[in-house]
């Protein structure tokens, strides 16, 4: 016999940790969803061979070439939420056009945004050792870049803190029940 308790079950949390190469998307991203419980998903590696082979060789992504690499972020968005999986992933979304497509897969989603100036971006990728994004493509990032708008969702936290600060910073603009906590 089920006994309505009156609880209701928090619906998935769906977190996308969104800012340009070298705000520490993948290390803040990481250290979120161990923190919140939630299973990561790096957008790297849903990047077909094509947009690799284009950055590795120097030449930024266009929006044709972003477009099937959302898509994939969208259907792992999908399935975890069907799944009711509390999700984490990394996605630069940096166009508001991109986030919208992200959107599709769930109204609910949330960004955090590492907002980050050029020079300290620039410096981490050029300290960073294989990795296909080179430095010479900061700027264009930034010239794509967006920030999210008031009506988004999103919380914009100061990625040039300690990554510690940045994750609990994450953590406290996120708002997360604490039955979300693991």
């Amino acid at each position: 016999m089920d006994l309505d308790t009156g609880a209701v079950a928090p619906s998935p949390l769906i977190v996308i940790v969104m800012g340009v190469s070298g705000s520490g998307k993948s290390v803040i991203g990481a250290a979120l969803a161990e923190a919140i419980g939630a299973r990561f998903a790096e957008a790297d590696r849903f990047h077909p061979p094509e947009n690799i082979n284009r950055m590795s060789a120097g030449m930024p992504l266009r929006d044709e070439d972003r477009w099937g690499w959302l898509d994939a972020i969208a259907i792992e968005i999908s399935d975890a939420e069907r799944a009711g999986e509390t999700l984490v992933v990394t996605c630069s979304a940096l166009k508001r056009i991109y986030r919208d497509r992200l959107r599709l897969a769930s109204r609910d989603i949330r960004f955090v945004y590492l907002a980050i100036d050029r020079d300290t971006a620039a410096a981490r990728v050029a300290a960073r050792k294989g990795h296909f994004m080179p430095a010479s493509l900061i700027d264009s990032q930034y010239a794509d870049l967006h920030p999210p708008a008031a009506d988004e969702n999103a919380a914009t936290i100061d990625a040039s803190k300690d990554p510690a600060e940045v994750l609990a910073d994450a953590v406290a603009a996120l708002k997360v029940p604490a039955a979300f906590h693991s």
